[in-house]
Formats: structure tokens, C-alpha cells, sequence
């Protein structure tokens, strides 16, 4: 492999540029002011909101379905495939941006377009579904993600339950269909940062309802029919993983993967850097060059310039990161690996021209290329 390459592995910088963006316009500018330099592109994801599209820019084909959205309309989403590994976001089936109106659903928003993707996945093949989770507008615990998947739920009167997490507290038998037949040789790994458990205080209901439209009489709702989904999950599996730290991501999406799917949890930048071969990537750089649109506390813990930079440090590569703000001080950012760190912010030209560095993220992005290159190149 030839040396003395540049790695440009952003994650999206919200509001403005996609990773994929990002990655391209650092990579203008490093063109620009330092001619003959090999870049080579790696936009990443933490398991979130653009994780498939990082493993579609990461050499993977799309795979286009028509699944249910949160509230039941028919939505368009993706999945990212190669060979026998499927990349599925929950988001991309199940988000809040895909709510009609954007009226939120708190209570009747379900899973079940999530459990669809992974229908389609195992359709084309696949035996390794990794599930990115993020984003959603449901807290059904992953009720509507197996039902999907051939799991039957009935209340007390025989008749399947709606999709809602709300819908669970009516809950009286759970049938389990084909789905050990369904997932057998499969392995489903999830990609999330988020160590809440599906109850309680820190529970899915409490700490992630509220940003779904939940008011607290619903979070209270969603808690108790949250923990009858529990109850009749244990009494099948003979296994409760209610307090499992992760259960609550994604509305409690964890959950239903880890009880019902058999999956593991793994931390989101860590899991796509191995499915991108950053290793390889990285192997004989002079530099990697990472960045998100706010470098804060939260930065540090988990979020995929973090991970890019303990990657890129144990690999013995300096690393350079772009920000649209940076809210940590010089001595935090170096602690956590960072040689550099730019703010767009702090590149825009007193030109007179309208914008900040949001609406201008893209030219400011090119600047900071072209900013690295001088200082490292």
C-alpha cells in the first residue's frame, strides 16, 4: 500500500453537510494547496442518523424497500449490503423525521418498517445484520420490529395488538412463530452508544419520550405497558433484560433485539469502523482528518471523532479534527488525541458576504482543508 496518504473520516455536521459532503470538501481544499496529495474518503457514523450512508460511501451497494413508517404510510428506506453483511438504520424505517406532518405519535408510533429492513436483509442472504440505532419515533421496545419478523402479540380477547408502545400494556400472549427458524445462523450486532436501561428513571419512556412528543402522563403510560413487554419477554425466554445497560436505546429497540433477536451490543464508531477496514485505511497515512459539527464534552464520550482519534493515535497517525464550533479548550481536545482542531466558525472571511458557518459550512469546510495542508502536509 503506498504511504504518505491523507484519510478524511468525518461524521455529518448537522444541519449542513452530510459526512460524505464534509469528507469532499476537506478534501477540495487539502487538493488545492497541497497538490499530488493522495486523499482518500471515509465518511463514518456512531450507528446513528447516516450509518448506512457511510457504509454506502464505504464501497457497499443500496438496497431500496417500501416498509411501514412509524405510524403505518408506506416509506421508502435503505439498506447497505455487501457480501453476506447488511447495514440497517432504524431510523431510516422508524424515524421521527418520517412522522406525516411531523406530528408526533408518542404513544401509536411503532417499529415494525425496522423489523421489515431485517426481513429484507436475510431475503438477500445475509447472516451478519448490523442494526444502527438512533432517531426513532416509537417506544415500543421493539414490539413492532418482531412482529414483523412473525412474532404474534394478543390481548386477553385473542385479536393481535396494534403497533404503540401504549398498545403493549394490553398484551396477554406472546408467540414467538418462526423466528428461531428465521434468525438461525444469524448474527445481529447493534451499533449504539446509549447505556440506558428499558425502565425506569433512565429508562427509554422517561429520558427519551419527551424528545417524541411524550407528555408525563405518557411516559408513565409507556413505562408500565414498557414492563408488561418485559414480563411476557422473560417468561419466554426464561431471561430478563429489562436492566441490560443499552435496552433503552432507540425507544427501547434494544431491548427487543437483545431479548428477542439475540443480539449483541457493541459502541456505535467502534462497530463501522471495523465494517469500513478504517485499520486498513489508516495503515501507512501521514494524517487522518475527522470532525462533526459541535466538538463538546459529548465528543468525548463515544462520538465518532473520539473513536476516529483513539483509532487513528493507536495506529501511531496524528489527527487533525474540523468542527463547526469547538466548546472543549485546547488541553481537553489534546487529551482526547486531537493534534488540531479547527472551527469553521473561526475561518469565516470578513467579506461581507451573508451567512455563518452553518449556511457557508461547505467553503469553510475547503478552508480548513486547505488550513491542514499547510500546517501538516
Amino acid at each position: 500500500m503506498t504511504t504518505g496518504h491523507v484519510v478524511i473520516a468525518p461524521d455529518k455536521f448537522k444541519g449542513s453537510l452530510t459526512a460524505a459532503e464534509a469528507a469532499e470538501r476537506i478534501a477540495a481544499g487539502i487538493r488545492r494547496a497541497a497538490p499530488g496529495t493522495e486523499v482518500r474518503l471515509l465518511p463514518v457514523a456512531d450507528g446513528g442518523e447516516g450509518t448506512v450512508l457511510a457504509a454506502l460511501a464505504a464501497g457497499y451497494r443500496r438496497e431500496e424497500v417500501t416498509v411501514s413508517g412509524p405510524t403505518g404510510e408506506p416509506v421508502q428506506a435503505a439498506l447497505a449490503v455487501l457480501d453476506r453483511t447488511a447495514v440497517i438504520e432504524a431510523a431510516q424505517a422508524s424515524g421521527l423525521q418520517l412522522l406525516p406532518g411531523g406530528v408526533p405519535a408518542p404513544l401509536a408510533a411503532g417499529s415494525y418498517g425496522t423489523g421489515q429492513l431485517i426481513a429484507r436483509a436475510l431475503e438477500l442472504g445475509c447472516t451478519r445484520i448490523v442494526l444502527g440505532l438512533g432517531g426513532v419515533a416509537c417506544t415500543d421496545g421493539g414490539a413492532g420490529m418482531v412482529q414483523a419478523l412473525g412474532v404474534t402479540l394478543r390481548d386477553a380477547a385473542g385479536a393481535e395488538l396494534p403497533p404503540g408502545g401504549a398498545a403493549l400494556s394490553r398484551l396477554h400472549s406472546l408467540d414467538p412463530g418462526p423466528l428461531a427458524d428465521t434468525l438461525a445462523g444469524v448474527e445481529v450486532v447493534i451499533a449504539s452508544d446509549v447505556d440506558n436501561p428499558l425502565l425506569g428513571e433512565r429508562g427509554a419512556p422517561a429520558v427519551y419520550g419527551p424528545q417524541k412528543g411524550a407528555t408525563p402522563a405518557d411516559v408513565a403510560e409507556l413505562d408500565r405497558a414498557l414492563g408488561v413487554w418485559a414480563d411476557a419477554v422473560a417468561a419466554l425466554t426464561g431471561t430478563d433484560l429489562r436492566e441490560t445497560p443499552g435496552a433503552g436505546a432507540a425507544g427501547g429497540l434494544g431491548f427487543g433485539a437483545l431479548a428477542m433477536l439475540g443480539a449483541k451490543l457493541r459502541p456505535g464508531i467502534e462497530l463501522l469502523l471495523d465494517l469500513l477496514s478504517f485499520d486498513q485505511a489508516v495503515r501507512g497515512a501521514r494524517l487522518v482528518v475527522t470532525g462533526e459539527g459541535c466538538l463538546d464534552v459529548q465528543t468525548l464520550h463515544g462520538k465518532a471523532p473520539a473513536g476516529v482519534a483513539a483509532a487513528a493515535t493507536g495506529a501511531g497517525v496524528p489527527v487533525a479534527a474540523v468542527a463547526g464550533r469547538i466548546d472543549l479548550d485546547e488541553p481537553a481536545w489534546r487529551e482526547a488525541g486531537f493534534a488540531a482542531a479547527y472551527a469553521l466558525g473561526d475561518l469565516l472571511p470578513q467579506d461581507g458576504a451573508p451567512g455563518d458557518s452553518i449556511t457557508r459550512a461547505a467553503e469553510l469546510a475547503e478552508l480548513a482543508g486547505e488550513r491542514l495542508a499547510a500546517e501538516f502536509l
